[in-house]
């Protein structure tokens, strides 16, 4: 053996001998076993490192979404007197920002409800079926109930976000948000 050997390749990518390689084969060795090669030491810390990443950004998630909510402390906001809005009808107002609509119902002389205005599932606006006892998506035929928001039919799998109502001295405020999952 030559004083090369060193430098040879232990097995071609094509598998053929030595002697049948290119010239340029010679002067770019490349040991293909030994470069396909990642020890178990390495593959684990790769995935301990790894997972710990994800459970790192998870937790820099939750926190996040922690610090926003106690941060966000919803505004009252009038929406209208009560002598304005007839039993059985509704009113479009919007809340918590100008952009986002939501829906007051009177459903009896002193019962109000109001709800995020956009179905859960693609955020196309509810109507009110009072009569029927239901918000109507015309989307995709999505129903939810009148009174707890629940869907009741269609794609809609999450229920609508309650608008929190006060009355005080003859009107009615919205004065924050309830977001549920079943």
């Amino acid at each position: 053996m030559n004083g090369r050997d060193h430098d040879r390749l232990t097995i071609a990518p094509d598998r053929r001998p030595d002697a049948d390689q290119p010239r340029w084969r010679q002067d770019f060795p490349i040991d293909w076993p030994q470069d396909e090669y990642i020890a178990r030491r390495d593959f684990t810390k790769f995935m301990v490192l790894t997972s710990f990443a994800f459970a790192v950004g998870q937790l820099w998630i939750l926190a996040q979404n922690y610090f926003r909510r106690r941060r966000r402390a919803l505004p009252a906001r009038e929406i209208a007197a009560i002598d304005e809005i007839a039993v059985g009808s509704s009113r479009i107002f919007n809340y918590p920002g100008e952009h986002e609509p939501a829906l007051l119902v009177r459903l009896d002389e002193s019962r109000f409800v109001a709800y995020d205005q956009r179905c859960t599932h693609l955020v196309c606006p509810v109507i009110p079926q009072i009569e029927a006892g239901r918000f109507y998506c015309p989307c995709h035929e999505g129903l939810f109930d009148l009174l707890s928001g629940r869907p009741l039919a269609g794609p809609p799998r999450r229920p609508l976000t309650r608008v929190r109502l006060e009355i005080r001295a003859g009107r009615i405020f919205a004065v924050g948000l309830e977001e549920r999952t079943a």
